[in-house]
């Protein structure tokens, strides 16, 4: 008995282990380079913590139908030694997120800049995400 709960416990540390890889993806398994965007809203919400940072933002269409967007950055460390912070960005500021789309067409992103509500345009993702660097997303 004692042995099967040794073998048990083994078994579940083993798998809680491997739980770390499972959770990071890479940029092709989610957002899909050739669907380039680039989106103007309202902040409405900032999550600055590893593994990534996210952005959500309000944006209106020429209805003034409002669409809720995510749109996920580098790991905060990186971004800090990119120039930027999460005092950067407030509740309300309008920015403007050039980016990649998910592949299953919701209203999610990853971020490659940032056009600040200042005017400073910064760079959002990480240099190890695989992402496109070089092209300049297309409009919405």
């Amino acid at each position: 008995m004692r042995v099967t709960q040794a073998v048990l416990a083994a078994g579940i540390g083993l798998l809680a282990a491997t739980l770390p890889l499972v959770a990071h993806h890479s940029f092709a398994a989610e957002f899909d380079s050739a669907k380039p965007v680039s989106v103007q809203g309202v902040v409405t919400k900032l999550d600055w913590m590893n593994p990534h940072i996210w952005i959500y933002l309000d944006t209106k269409d020429d209805t003034g139908t409002v669409a809720h967007w995510q749109c996920e950055g580098g790991p905060p460390n990186a971004l800090t030694r990119q120039g930027w912070s999460k005092d950067a960005l407030k509740m309300g500021d309008l920015v403007t997120i050039d980016g990649f789309r998910a592949k299953d067409g919701t209203n999610t992103c990853n971020a490659r800049s940032v056009k600040l509500p200042n005017g400073k345009s910064v760079f959002a993702g990480s240099a190890e995400d695989g992402g496109p660097s070089k092209r300049a997303p297309a409009q919405q």
